[in-house]
């Protein structure tokens, strides 16, 4: 069991190392962009009409009851990178393992937008994100003017678990 645990806690060290040691680049996230049309071109509608949006590359996640996410972001508005944005998350309850994946956030209009950039800014538990595969955005929607889209680049993680999404932004 000892052996177990010190397995998932290097994992989850590992995740939030390469989380949050990772460089912020514009062109990490226009990269990013590109895999989730790649994955589904149907997406473009959102990428074209969002208020902005933010880009995450790679997010980190890992837990064993308590868990903890985190990346590094870059936030566009009308198309053009305007801002860094950090996320970090805490979840407790049933949860085991890391993964780690790409997430977009939509703002379907100025106020969502604003509020997100304004400085601290955190989802509410009941914000959900959907999991890009080819034809989601045909029924992806807006929820509280927000869209979040996630796109898995590796890891296992199996849980049932609350909380919330925290985002820090910098302007540029």
């Amino acid at each position: 069991m000892k052996t177990k645990i010190s397995i998932i806690s290097v994992i989850l060290i590992l995740f939030s190392v390469v989380a949050f040691g990772q460089k912020n680049s514009v062109e990490d996230a226009n990269n990013t962009i590109a895999k989730f049309k790649k994955e589904d071109p149907g997406i473009s509608k959102f990428f074209n009409s969002a208020y902005g949006f933010a880009v995450f590359p790679a997010i980190g996640k890992g837990g064993l009851v308590v868990g903890g996410a985190g990346g590094k972001g870059t936030v566009y508005k009308g198309g053009s990178p305007v801002a860094d944005v950090k996320m970090s998350q805490v979840t407790v309850g049933a949860q085991i393992g890391g993964q780690k994946y790409g997430e977009v956030i939509f703002f379907q209009n100025a106020e969502t937008y604003n509020e997100f950039v304004a400085g601290t800014y955190e989802f509410a538990a009941q914000i959900s994100a959907v999991a890009l595969a080819e034809g989601v955005s045909k029924d992806a929607a807006y929820q509280d003017g927000l869209l979040v889209l996630t796109m898995s680049i590796g890891g296992l993680m199996a849980e049932v678990s609350a909380g919330g999404q925290k985002f820090k932004v910098t302007p540029y």
